[in-house]
């Protein structure tokens, strides 16, 4: 059981019912992209694949395989800035399902937020996938080595210097995207 307070996973040897709350939560994200790709949702895939897949590999790939990384610091600022961004969020369509439109204030919020919450949400997943990188290679899980009936081998810890990487190229993208979509939803007139 996990004992300090930034740990969202207490009792995760038992499947505590947090972890497994926002693991499935993560896991239903999954959801998203098949709408997406269905086109029952107008965001496009190429904007909602990098963030759902992040946000799983952080989830399942990091926090859940790597106890060790549970309880630092950027745990809770990854957190803050992903709930605050999916309660904006999830407000913000509410609204507009209800009611036909949301509050402009809910607007600007939902189109402003991110220039905080992105580089800290980002920075914190970047600094996560640092930080299990040695528990990673000491413990060697989800390596395939060879020989082996598939001849082939696998090292997850390659696999996330790779997705590293990734960021590099991917952040810049999702935030230009975001500044793109915050210049148009802001800039439409009211009466729309």
């Amino acid at each position: 059981m996990a004992t300090s307070s930034v740990s969202c996973f207490e009792d995760i040897e038992g499947i505590g019912s947090r972890a497994c709350l926002h693991c499935s939560r993560k896991a239903f994200a999954l959801c998203s992209n098949c709408c997406c790709i269905r086109g029952l949702v107008r965001s496009p895939i190429t904007a909602t694949l990098p963030q759902i897949g992040s946000r799983l590999f952080l989830v399942w790939g990091i926090l859940w395989s790597f106890p060790e990384t549970r309880t630092h610091l950027l745990v809770s600022s990854l957190l803050i800035s992903w709930s605050i961004t999916e309660i904006i969020r999830y407000s913000f369509f509410g609204f507009k399902e209800a009611f036909g439109s949301a509050p402009s204030w809910l607007l600007w919020l939902r189109y402003s937020t991110f220039l905080i919450l992105y580089p800290t949400g980002i920075s914190s997943e970047v600094g996560l996938i640092y930080i299990a990188l040695p528990f990673i290679k000491a413990s060697e899980k989800y390596c395939i080595r060879m020989p082996n009936t598939w001849n082939s081998s696998f090292d997850y810890f390659y696999a996330a210097i790779l997705v590293l990487g990734i960021y590099v190229p991917g952040s810049p993208h999702m935030y230009k995207y975001m500044l793109v979509q915050r210049k148009k939803a802001l800039s439409k007139p009211k009466s729309e």
